[in-house]
């Protein structure tokens, strides 16, 4: 007799869930979450369910699965462009049969150019580093011959050095666009805030900013960018607020490397008395939930976080499928979000425009 065909009832009877979310969760539509997901769709590759027959032997029945190891500094909060893009690069790789493991790199493992106690070389298929800016545990890890993709990294990357993978966010263009926008719309004192060389993302943001001021013939003027280590931002609270008001004048508008930087501005300008956009103006980066509810809502740059989780996992599964091809650099496009903390430079006819 021949077998029966699968359905996707027998798939949900097995797990003893309706066939509505297990339909939903192999079709990934409708809000299920990602571990009932997994099940589902583990338990169609065990019972070959239509096109999900062939990973049987590929990917999970009868060999291990891969394991993806993720090393990060801080495990990024929901607000935090990372947890969407987490989101993203965990459901791709498990399409492919490999798992995920978190490892947190605390800074005296940096200090001690060691790998995290969790951490087994062994074990690992591939490695993600997010937001991991120290450039000698950087060589570290790109020394250890595994699979490895940055998203981000240090300033002072050299690439001819670096002997990885690199996925960034756009930062130039999008925030020369931002810099030129409010010049032409006559603000020629113009303020930077931010560290710089704290990762490559504010560095080419820094580039961007003072690429616009220098096509349009404008001076930075130093006395006028808070530019100190990034640290400091996170020191103590009302830090910005005596660096505001220690300042001795101040520009007519503000770009700034990340809306956390952005905002904590907006609160330190607020406390002198400054208001804004009456008489300062503010730009960010991240489009960051916090954007969208300060008041002013925060003209910023929204980054695609989940597509460059996407986009992460199939440029690692690429150099673990293909290790000898050349090391790519790359850059998912952003968009700029103009709101109401850049009155002059919204659209005509327009109060606000929203992402």
């Amino acid at each position: 007799m021949a077998k029966e065909k699968v359905t996707i009832q027998d798939i949900a009877d097995a797990l003893g869930i309706s066939r509505n979310t297990a339909s939903k969760a192999l079709n990934d539509s409708g809000n299920i979450p990602e571990e009932t997901r997994n099940r589902v769709v583990k338990k169609a590759i065990e019972l070959k369910y239509k096109h999900f027959a062939y990973m049987e032997s590929e990917h999970v029945l009868g060999k291990t699965p891969g394991n993806i190891a993720l090393l990060t500094e801080n495990l990024p909060n929901t607000s935090h462009f990372g947890s969407l893009l987490i989101s993203g690069l965990e459901k791709r790789i498990s399409a492919e049969g490999y798992n995920l493991s978190i490892h947190i790199v605390r800074e005296v493992d940096q200090d001690a150019l060691t790998l995290p106690n969790n951490f087994d070389i062994s074990k690992v298929d591939g490695i993600i580093c997010i937001e991991l800016f120290n450039l000698e545990y950087t060589r570290l890890i790109t020394e250890l011959g595994i699979p490895t993709i940055f998203i981000d990294c240090a300033s002072d990357i050299c690439y001819p050095d670096f002997h990885a993978d690199l996925l960034l966010m756009e930062n130039e263009h999008s925030t020369y666009q931002l810099t030129k926008k409010l010049i032409d719309s006559g603000y020629k004192s113009i303020g930077f805030a931010g560290d710089y060389n704290h990762c490559k993302s504010f560095n080419e943001r820094w580039v961007g900013y003072r690429r616009a001021m220098l096509e349009s013939g404008l001076q930075v003027d130093p006395s006028h960018c808070i530019t100190d280590n990034d640290r400091l931002f996170f020191s103590k609270p009302g830090w910005m607020n005596e660096r505001v008001a220690a300042l001795e004048s101040l520009p007519s508008a503000y770009v700034c490397a990340n809306d956390f930087i952005a905002v904590e501005l907006i609160k330190a300008l607020k406390a002198r008395e400054v208001t804004v956009p009456q008489n300062i103006v503010v730009c960010g980066f991240d489009n960051a939930p916090e954007s969208r509810i300060i008041e002013p809502p925060l003209t910023t740059v929204h980054i695609y976080s989940n597509e460059m989780g996407i986009k992460a996992a199939e440029m690692l599964l690429s150099r673990i499928d293909n290790p000898e091809q050349p090391y790519q650099v790359s850059h998912i496009a952003t968009k700029p979000i103009i709101r109401e903390s850049t009155p002059a430079i919204m659209p005509a006819n327009s109060t606000l425009v929203t992402g």
